[in-house]
């Protein structure tokens, strides 16, 4: 097993075990709110290299 799948195992059970300890719309703000704050504290000249790089991998 590589370690990417060990820590999106990992991911999946600190998730069911979130959703099972706080309220759902708690758990949804976590889950949501967590990407965007990162992709929005990226400065705009890396916002660019990763949507170029997504829309690469789009047209595969």
């Amino acid at each position: 097993m590589t370690n990417r799948t060990k820590i999106a195992i990992g991911g999946v059970v600190v998730g069911l075990i979130l959703l099972a300890w706080i309220p759902w719309w708690l758990f949804l703000l976590i889950v949501v709110g967590i990407p965007a704050v990162a992709y929005f504290s990226l400065d705009s000249s890396q916002r660019r290299r990763l949507r170029r790089v997504s829309r690469r991998q789009i047209g595969r």
